[in-house]
């Protein structure tokens, strides 16, 4: 029996405070903005409220690049705002958790200011700092490794007053922290942990959370050559899951996390063994609570550049789905339930259909889904109301993000500028780029969709969709997708055993337009069909005993009361979602 601990069964809602409601009326979303609305999570049925990073920073790379681990960005608020929103949740049953973006800082930490100061500074093994190479035929002075950072270009930066370079996986201004440094780890738990779980913070999302560990500077070495004629390349194998990981976050469990009733979720890339992951989530193991395995949203995504969309095949999904619910059976592992987060294109679009016609119901069907899978649920700002992608005809001067416009001024100088290609660029951003996630929340149909004043300019292009998709409107349809989200939540929370905590099982992994999938814990079980395609579909149900639909996505007066026999066939309108219950009786 799978024990039973509040991480688990908590409904979690992520938040990314640049776009989630202005409260000042400058145009940037803000923790004000956020306590205005802790009561509409509540009522949406959040348990675990999650503030991506809001921490002080330049914004290079919209909060991820920390300067002040103790301090707020200042136009989000203040430590003291943050304090208010840590008691707001609690005060109606909720939880808090942070970000934790201990990988890397950024330059303008004082860590990394005295760290770059000289070479005999007590810090300076705080970063990963290295000399040079040379070049054997021109004598040009040429990175240490040819690693390529996720935000393109090398992952090395020259510091021309020290005469070394520093490693950056992310963006140059993104030094990374050096954690084979006891004293750097200790700072770390000092700053970036005890210093807000001492306020009241419930745990953290883990950034980059197998990246610490890269071995010795020196042994740090050259990646394969996997795109030729370009010198930097891809090295996640030399940097993911490295020899001190596992070491390094059961020090972080022993020293800090296990003094306070805290959860952690690892964003955990690059490790698609089952295996592997088991021993960063197993309770015995004393590291993650649960990790986000990537897979689903990576769905799409090009190999070498992420940004190549490649078209996908729904068997293909229903593998990966399969393969991470059904990992922990048997084990004292767990694991999470999502597809949409700030990195991430909006799942109606990716995943289902956005056109309108079928846009609200793709929405519930996906509601539907990820409500019952087993883990715990994490829902992103906007899931809720079924928020769509960036429209294909924004030009690139409407998007934001520093590795989808890198990738952008990559392939224009890889291309001369080819009006073509950068064409196809914009196009695939519109379906991939983390820009779709980060337009402003739609609140109401007013301008700015009530993100933020109408006289005010919002940091960002609101979505044309609000007027159409927005809270305001949903609040008052008897059936919205908010109300279909609110309904479903509900459901899941009372039938824990069997969504929350039920095993899974698939059938029909070949076919390419359903999803059917079994939960089941003791003799309950439940049956859920979904129909991926714009056209009718029948499916067949599996199990024997008889079912009674407890939900659909639509609406009709057939579905009342309906009961189905396991072996029978039913037939599912475009984007359905059917949910089964029966318990079986028979020996």
């Amino acid at each position: 029996m799978t024990p039973k601990i509040w991480w688990k069964e908590g409904v979690a809602y992520q938040i990314y405070p640049a776009s989630f409601k202005d409260g000042n009326g400058d145009g940037l979303g803000d923790i004000p903005g956020i306590i205005s609305k802790v009561d509409y999570l509540k009522d949406l049925g959040v348990d675990i409220v999650w503030v991506s990073p809001m921490f002080e920073s330049p914004q290079i790379d919209m909060g991820y690049d920390i300067s002040n681990y103790e301090a707020v960005h200042a136009p989000y608020g203040t430590v003291e705002d943050m304090q208010e929103l840590i008691n707001a949740c609690h005060a109606r049953g909720m939880r808090l958790i942070l970000d934790l973006v201990v990988n890397h800082t950024s330059d303008q930490h004082a860590w990394f200011r005295e760290s770059r100061s000289s070479k005999t500074n007590p810090k300076r093994d705080w970063y990963i700092w290295r000399a040079p190479r040379y070049d054997p035929l021109t004598g040009a002075r040429i990175p240490p490794t040819n690693w390529r950072s996720y935000f393109s270009g090398p992952a090395w930066e020259w510091d021309e007053a020290s005469g070394e370079y520093f490693l950056h996986l992310f963006a140059k201004e993104q030094p990374d922290l050096n954690w084979e440094s006891a004293a750097c780890r200790q700072a770390i738990y000092d700053s970036a942990m005890r210093f807000w779980l001492d306020k009241g913070v419930d745990g953290f999302r883990v950034d980059t959370v197998n990246m610490y560990s890269k071995g010795p500077v020196a042994a740090i070495t050259d990646a394969p050559v996997v795109n030729a004629g370009v010198f930097e390349q891809p090295a996640w194998d030399l940097y993911a899951n490295g020899p001190r990981m596992h070491e390094f976050l059961r020090e972080m469990n022993d020293e800090v996390l296990r003094k306070y009733d805290t959860m952690t979720v690892g964003e955990l890339p690059h490790t698609p063994d089952p295996a592997k992951v088991l021993q960063y989530v197993g309770a015995a193991q004393k590291q993650l609570s649960m990790v986000f395995q990537f897979d689903i949203v990576n769905v799409g995504q090009g190999a070498s550049y992420r940004y190549e969309y490649a078209d996908w095949r729904l068997s293909e999904l229903k593998g990966i789905v399969a393969k991470w619910q059904q990992f922990i059976q048997g084990t004292d592992g767990w694991t999470t339930a999502f597809c949409e987060n700030h990195d991430q294109g909006r799942s109606v679009t990716r995943f289902a259909s956005d056109r309108p016609e079928y846009r609200a119901l793709s929405a519930k069907m996906l509601a539907l889904f990820m409500c019952s899978l087993t883990g715990t649920l994490f829902i992103y700002q906007g899931q809720e109301i079924g928020m769509v992608n960036i429209p294909s005809d924004w030009p690139i001067e409407e998007y934001k993000d520093i590795e989808g416009l890198g990738y952008y001024r990559e392939i224009a100088k890889q291309t001369n500028n080819d009006p073509q290609a950068l064409a196809q660029v914009v196009k695939n951003l519109s379906i991939l780029g983390r820009d779709n996630a980060r337009t402003p929340m739609q609140w109401d149909g007013t301008l700015h969709a009530g993100f933020t004043e109408a006289e005010a300019v919002p940091w960002m292009r609101v979505n044309d969709s609000y007027t159409d998709i927005n809270v305001a409107k949903q609040l008052t349809e008897p059936d919205s997708v908010l109300k279909f989200w609110k309904d479903m939540i509900r459901f899941r929370k009372a039938h824990s055993d069997l969504l929350i905590y039920g095993a899974f099982d698939t059938f029909d992994l070949q076919t390419e337009e359903t999803f059917v999938f079994v939960k089941s814990h003791g003799e309950e079980k439940a049956v859920v069909a979904l129909n991926f395609s714009d056209s009718k579909q029948e499916v067949e149900l599996p199990g024997s005993g008889e079912f009674l639909l407890q939900i659909s996505n639509y609406v009709h007066s057939e579905n009342e009361a309906k009961v189905a026999a396991g072996g029978s066939r039913v037939t599912l309108q475009p984007w359905e979602g059917q949910l089964y219950i029966h318990h079986v009786t028979d020996t």
